[in-house]
């Protein structure tokens, strides 16, 4: 009986060692549902007027794995499904304009290509643009500030204006240009005027929003995203023409707010641990000659 009681002892033993070894089973999740954790972990309220939708494919299919980046260009997805992605979230439109409207583009070549390639592959691309700037902090931003190392810098929580020890534009810059490496700055006004005070303004949100911030006593040199050259541009050359200390840097929109989408991708990993998340970089959208071509 002793004999027996011991085996019994071990065979129990056993049976609870191996159920605790089996791997636990992940419980998979729609795209949907992915969406719905991204709104309950926002601090502001949901607003259904809004760009952030789902732009492509059926948002109740399994999700396999989350691609998130700034534009679903179609380099991007074929990244996304090499990696098994099924999910985009992406900042920016992927159908060339605000809306991501297609009626006007049923015959373009362009269009077809890429959405059947969507089609084929069954790519779910949802738009986080509205609410990832909206949340506090601002999302974009945050992955902005903390890129460029500019934490230290704020003068208050807006994540706008920052005080810098004395130094040229041209001094600045090339502090810039370093830690965007791959974007071409454009830059307007003195580039030997000594400043202290920067705003910054990520991305394109117009000339109005520009000029307030350069019309604040505090700002003297303003990085930006992008602009139209008619405008923003041509208002800072008058001032720095008219002695003004004002100046501009122009990062290119991509290289403003990229961060912010490599930052989403981290926040998302503290909330759905469960299904893989890559971040992959866009880059420029553009190259221009460096040196003079030989002919």
């Amino acid at each position: 009986m002793k004999v027996l009681g011991i085996c019994l002892i071990l065979l129990v033993t056993f049976n609870s060692n191996k159920l605790l070894a089996q791997p636990s089973i992940v419980q998979s999740q729609t795209a949907r549902q992915i969406i719905g954790q991204m709104q309950t972990h926002l601090t502001c309220p949901w607003n259904n007027e809004t760009v952030d939708t789902f732009k492509t494919g059926n948002p109740d299919d399994t999700v396999t794995g989350i691609a998130v980046c700034m534009f679903a260009d179609m380099k991007t997805l074929r990244k996304a499904v090499a990696s098994k992605c099924n999910l985009i979230i992406v900042h920016e439109p992927t159908f060339y304009n605000h809306l991501d409207k297609t009626d006007v583009l049923k015959i373009d070549p362009v269009y077809d290509k890429k959405i059947a390639y969507i089609n084929e592959h069954k790519l779910i691309i949802f738009r986080f643009h509205d609410h990832w700037h909206r949340t506090v902090p601002d999302g974009i931003y945050m992955g902005m500030v903390n890129k460029l190392g500019w934490k230290a810098n704020q003068i208050d929580s807006s994540m706008t204006y920052f005080k810098f020890n004395d130094q040229t534009v041209e001094e600045f810059a090339q502090k810039l240009q370093e830690k965007l490496k791959g974007s071409q700055l454009r830059i307007i006004g003195d580039p030997q005027m000594h400043f202290t005070n920067v705003a910054l303004a990520v991305g394109a949100p117009g000339s109005s929003s520009h000029i307030n911030l350069l019309t604040n006593d505090f700002t003297e040199l303003l990085v930006a995203g992008e602009a139209s050259e008619w405008e923003t541009y041509e208002y800072v050359l008058d001032a720095s023409m008219m002695g003004m200390k004002k100046a501009v840097i122009f990062t290119g929109h991509i290289a403003s707010e990229e961060a912010g989408m490599e930052y989403c991708a981290t926040w998302m990993k503290t909330f759905i641990p469960e299904i893989p998340i890559t971040y992959f970089e866009n880059g420029s959208s553009y190259w221009s000659v460096q040196k003079p071509i030989v002919k």
